[in-house]
């Protein structure tokens, strides 16, 4: 039982922190998070899987 409140309190501390990001950020989005724009998943230059765009057409460089 003690393990099990130990990880709900950490999952809520977890959701809280993203949820408290969420709030800060304006229109509520994640910055940078298309893999096209890490140079360290995308050594190849090559578009995005989710979102299709490539590291040039991407805003934030």
């Amino acid at each position: 039982m003690k393990i099990f409140l130990i990880t709900i309190a950490l999952l809520g501390v977890g959701v809280f922190g993203i949820a408290i990001k969420l709030w800060a950020k304006k229109d509520g989005k994640f910055a940078g998070t298309c893999a096209s724009q890490n140079p360290h998943l995308n050594k190849e230059g090559e578009a995005c899987g989710y979102c299709g765009k490539l590291p040039e057409n991407c805003e934030n460089k």
